[in-house]
């Protein structure tokens, strides 16, 4: 199920990002600053490059890129 960041608490859309961008793995390296990093995902979600997904069997939230989104989870 895909959550629309819009709905999001912006504390909550906060914790979620920065949990994101630094979960092991994610950074390859970057030295980016954290802001700088928070930024980029904020910017795309806004821009509809990447999206929220909700799992509800693990009641889970995660960040993905719409281009590795089934198909399916887009259509309205």
């Amino acid at each position: 199920m895909l959550i629309p960041h819009t709905l999001l608490e912006p504390d909550t859309l906060d914790r979620l990002i920065e949990d994101f961008v630094t979960r092991e793995g994610t950074d390859n390296g970057d030295e980016t600053p954290l802001i700088t990093r928070v930024e980029r995902v904020r910017h795309a979600l806004r821009q509809g490059e990447a999206v929220i997904v909700f799992e509800p069997d693990s009641q889970q939230c995660q960040l993905m890129l719409r281009r590795d989104v089934p198909a399916e989870w887009l259509a309205d």
